[in-house]
């Protein structure tokens, strides 16, 4: 197998002939991408994986994987595909949508949780660009600064640029994707280059990452890196009903002191006050 590495393309670009023929057989060995979800999803991450089909044009797809298999599974059926890099999506208790990236067979991979989910139908954006084209991969000045960061860069370089002269690609570059990091999660947002003016025009989907681990192997591993910023969406409804437990403790709190401060500063009777009510 060839190494994904940049490098390595840039030879094998050099020494081989530069046909149609061996472009194609390149670009289907080093670039290939193979998006799919696991079943039990609902509309709206469904809805995201048919948006980001639509600006991957070098990605393949497939049915749903059974949520019996294991994940070792997504390994077989991309080397079925003649593919190397994946993204897969699944859910947990149809609330929780867990986004996998890797580069298949032998890694990295790295587990995100998303959140914020809005697709392209839902937003009704005016951003257009041609389906089919090459975009311009933006990233933060903070990819640069940690290494786990780095290790995602790589990633998601590899998975969501189009390799140039793929087959089902056109050689034109009318959008961006921008990856933002704030508050400790990846920002994902797609912009269309104007002709006219050069500004930038959103087209959707928008979507936030929170890394939950990198793993060494595909889709497993030895941990690589672990968020220490990651709340599991678990323990997050753990914490808000136990903030309403403790808001409804403080109004019963507050019911017994104010009954027990009535207690204390209750007036005596007068003895006056029914002097003139007393029938004689």
């Amino acid at each position: 197998s060839i190494p994904l590495c940049r490098k390595n393309v840039v030879e094998l670009q050099r020494t081989l002939p530069k046909t149609k023929e061996t472009l194609r057989s390149l670009n289907g060995q080093i670039s290939s991408e193979f998006s799919f979800c696991a079943r039990g999803i609902t509309h709206r991450p469904r809805h995201l994986m048919n948006d980001l089909r639509a600006l991957l044009p070098h990605s393949k797809a497939d049915v749903k994987l059974d949520r019996k298999d294991k994940l070792f599974v997504v390994n077989e059926v991309c080397e079925l595909k003649n593919c190397n890099k994946c993204i897969f999506l699944e859910m947990r208790k149809k609330k929780d949508c867990f986004l996998w990236v890797s580069q298949t067979p032998n890694g990295p991979s790295a587990k995100f949780l998303v959140e914020n989910i809005h697709t392209m139908d839902e937003l009704k954006l005016t951003g257009n660009c041609l389906k089919g084209s090459r975009p311009i991969l933006s990233f933060d000045k903070k990819f640069d600064e940690t290494p786990h960061f780095g290790i995602l860069r790589e990633l998601f370089n590899q998975i969501f640029s189009t390799p140039r002269s793929h087959p089902k690609s056109k050689p034109f570059i009318d959008h961006v994707l921008n990856f933002a990091i704030a508050d400790n999660r990846i920002w994902f947002r797609s912009y269309q280059i104007a002709e006219e003016t050069g500004s930038l025009v959103e087209i959707g989907p928008r979507f936030v990452l929170n890394l939950v681990r990198i793993f060494a192997g595909s889709f497993g591993g030895p941990t690589l890196y672990e968020n220490p910023h990651y709340v599991s969406p678990n323990e997050h409804r753990k914490l808000l009903k136990v903030r309403a437990g403790l808001k409804y403790r403080d109004r019963i709190d507050q019911k017994v002191l104010r009954e027990k401060r009535l207690k204390e500063n209750e007036l005596p009777e007068d003895e006056i006050e029914n002097l003139f009510n007393e029938t004689t």
